[in-house]
C-alpha cells in the first residue's frame, strides 16, 4: 500500500515531456539564457526600417527557389541536340545548360514560376540593398560602432552583384553569352595577368568547355556561402550595438524606444516576410524576365541585338561603352585604356563607398558612439555626396545601354555617348550643389517652423491696422524634433605658436583636415538652431 502511494506521488510529481526536454537542451546549450536576453529586446519602429528586411526576405527566397532549381539544372556544356516541348529549337545543337533550362521552363511543373521568382528576388534583393544602404548613409548610421556593419553591407551588395551575374550566365543563351564574352574582355584588359585569369576562369580559350560548371560552383557554394556568412554576421551585430533610432522626445544615445522583438517585432516580421514573397511571386508571374527561349543559345560567332545587363551592372557597363577606346604600348605590352580605365575607376568608386565611414570619421575627429540618426538635411555635405553618387550611377547606367536609348528616343547613338561622357563629370557637381542648397533651405524652413510656428490660413487684423497671418504653435515633439540636433563645429588648426614664443611645425595633413572639416561644418554646411531667447521672444508676440 505504502510502496503504491509512493509511486503515485512520484508520477504526479514528474514533470512533463516537453518541460523535460527543454530543460535537457538548456543544461546543454543555454536556450532559456540565450532567450531571456534576447526575445525580449527592444527594436525601434519605422518604415525605412522595413527596407533591410526586404533584403532579408528576398535573400531567403532567393536561397528557397535557388535549391528547388538545382534539382533540374545541369552545369555542362557538352553539346546535344534539343527534342524537348518548345518547338522552335527541336533538333537544335545546344549545351547541356541551356537544354535543361528549357526544360525547367516547359516541362517541369511551376519551373518557370519558381525561375521568375528566383530571377526577380535577385533584382529585388539588390534593389533593395542598394536602397537601405543609401538609407545608412543618408542618415550617419553607419558611424561607431558601426562601421565593421557597414563593410559587411558593402561586401553583401558586391557579392550579390557577382552572385546575379553568374547567375544569369548559367543558362548559356545568347544574351548572357554576350555578357560573359563582355568580361573575358574585361579581364583580358588587365596588365600581365588578365591572360592568366582568363585561361584559369574558362579553362582556356573563350568560351572553353568549362565556365557554366565553374560558374554553377561559384554561384551555389562559393558566393552564397560567403553571404550568408555575412548576413547572419550583420544581424549578430546589429542585436549587438542595438538598432538606430530617428530623434525624438524620450530617445537618446543610451536608450531605444520601440517594440519587443517577441511577440510584437516578430509577427510583424512574419506577416512582412510573407507580404514580400507575394509581390515577388505576383511579378514573376506577370512580368517575364530573361526569356531565353526568345534568344536561343550562345554561339561565339553571334551577338544578341540590344544586350543589356542588368541594372545592378549598368555603371560597369556605361563605363567601359562612354570611354573612348584608347590603347598605349608600354614595355611590349598593349594597355587597353578603353577597359582598364573605366575598371579602375569602378574599383575607386567601389573603395570610396567601402571606406567613407572611416574617411569622415578622420574628418570629423568624432570618436563617439552615434545611436540615433541625423535627418539628411541637418548633414548636407554627406547627403550631398550622397546623390551626386546615385547621379554618376544614374548617369552610367544610361550609357550602358545607350544603344536602347538611342532607338527608343530616335537619337544619335554618338550624341547619347557624348552626353554621358559630359554627364559623368558634370551631372554630381551639380547634384552636389542643388542638394546642399536644397539641405539649407530646408533647414532655414525648419527653424522659420520653431520660431514663428505653422501657417493656419487665419488671417487675423492687429489693432493698428495690419493684417497677419496667425501661425499655430509647433507641439512640443515636433519642436524636439527640429532642434534636438547635434551641430559640429569644423575642426581648427590652433595656435602655430606656443607660450613660450616657439613655433610649431603643422603637418601638411593636419592642414587637409582642417579644410575638410570647414567643408563639412563650416558657416555655408548648417543654419544656426534659434535660441531659447530668440523663442521666447518671438512666441510673446501676437500671434506672428
Amino acid at each position: 500500500m505504502s510502496t503504491a502511494k509512493t509511486t503515485g506521488s512520484r508520477s504526479r510529481g514528474k514533470a512533463p515531456g516537453g518541460e523535460r526536454l527543454a530543460d535537457w537542451a538548456d543544461g546543454r546549450l543555454g536556450i532559456y539564457s540565450l532567450a531571456k536576453a534576447n526575445m525580449r529586446k527592444i527594436f525601434p519602429d519605422h518604415w525605412s526600417f522595413m527596407l533591410g528586411e526586404v533584403c532579408l526576405y528576398t535573400f531567403l527566397v532567393i536561397i528557397l527557389t535557388g535549391v528547388y532549381l538545382t534539382f533540374f539544372f545541369h552545369p555542362s556544356m557538352t553539346e546535344v541536340e534539343y527534342h524537348g516541348s518548345y518547338v522552335p529549337l527541336q533538333g537544335q545543337l545546344m549545351s547541356e545548360a541551356f537544354s535543361s533550362t528549357l526544360d525547367i521552363s516547359f516541362d517541369v511543373r511551376g519551373g518557370l514560376l519558381i525561375r521568375q521568382i528566383h530571377h526577380w528576388a535577385a533584382i529585388i534583393f539588390l534593389a533593395g540593398m542598394f536602397v537601405h544602404m543609401m538609407r545608412v548613409f543618408l542618415t550617419g548610421a553607419f558611424r561607431k560602432p558601426r562601421e565593421v556593419n557597414w563593410l559587411f553591407g558593402f561586401l553583401l551588395f558586391v557579392l550579390g552583384m557577382f552572385t546575379g551575374f553568374t547567375g544569369y550566365s548559367l543558362p548559356d543563351d545568347l544574351l548572357s553569352g554576350t555578357g560573359v564574352r563582355f568580361t573575358q574582355g574585361a579581364i583580358l584588359s588587365v596588365p600581365i595577368v588578365g591572360t592568366y585569369i582568363s585561361f584559369f576562369l574558362f579553362g582556356g580559350e573563350f568560351p572553353g568547355t568549362d565556365f557554366v560548371p565553374r560558374f554553377y560552383s561559384i554561384h551555389i557554394l562559393l558566393l552564397p556561402g560567403i553571404m550568408l556568412g555575412l548576413v547572419v554576421a550583420h544581424l549578430i551585430l546589429v542585436f549587438y550595438h542595438k538598432h538606430t533610432q530617428y530623434g525624438g522626445p524620450g530617445r537618446a544615445n543610451k536608450n531605444v524606444v520601440g517594440m519587443p522583438l517577441l511577440p510584437v517585432y516578430m509577427a510583424k516580421a512574419g506577416g512582412f516576410f510573407f507580404l514580400v514573397f507575394g509581390v515577388t511571386a505576383v511579378l514573376a508571374g506577370v512580368a517575364s524576365v530573361n526569356p531565353i527561349w526568345a534568344l536561343g543559345p550562345y554561339r561565339p560567332d553571334m551577338v544578341s541585338t540590344g544586350a543589356q545587363p542588368d541594372w545592378y551592372m549598368g555603371f560597369a557597363e556605361g563605363l567601359v561603352r562612354a570611354m573612348p577606346g584608347w590603347e598605349i604600348n608600354f614595355w611590349g605590352h598593349t594597355l587597353v585604356l578603353g577597359v582598364l580605365v573605366p575598371l579602375v575607376i569602378f574599383g575607386f568608386f567601389l573603395g570610396a563607398i567601402a571606406l567613407y565611414p572611416y574617411i569622415e570619421a578622420w574628418i570629423t575627429g568624432d570618436k563617439r558612439e552615434h545611436h540615433l540618426l541625423d535627418r539628411p538635411r541637418n548633414a548636407p555635405t554627406r547627403t550631398g555626396f550622397g546623390v551626386a553618387w546615385i547621379t554618376a550611377y544614374m548617369i552610367m547606367l544610361i550609357g550602358g545601354g545607350n544603344d536602347i536609348v538611342a532607338t527608343h528616343f530616335n537619337l544619335s547613338i554618338n550624341a547619347v555617348t557624348w552626353f554621358v561622357r559630359i554627364s559623368f563629370f558634370a551631372g554630381p557637381v551639380i547634384a552636389f550643389i542643388v542638394t546642399k542648397r536644397i539641405c539649407m533651405g530646408l533647414q532655414r524652413r525648419d527653424k522659420d517652423k520653431v520660431l514663428h510656428g505653422r501657417e493656419s490660413g487665419i488671417i487675423k487684423r492687429l489693432p493698428h491696422g495690419e493684417f497677419i497671418e496667425v501661425h499655430e504653435p509647433l507641439s512640443q515633439d515636433a519642436l524636439h524634433t527640429l532642434t534636438s540636433h547635434e551641430q559640429y563645429k569644423p575642426l581648427e588648426i590652433g595656435p602655430t605658436v606656443d607660450e613660450n614664443g616657439v613655433e610649431r611645425k603643422v603637418k601638411g595633413s593636419e592642414k587637409l583636415r582642417a579644410k575638410l572639416s570647414e567643408a563639412y561644418f563650416g558657416r555655408d554646411n548648417q543654419i544656426a538652431k534659434p535660441t531659447v531667447e530668440e523663442y521666447k521672444e518671438i512666441t510673446s508676440g501676437h500671434g506672428h
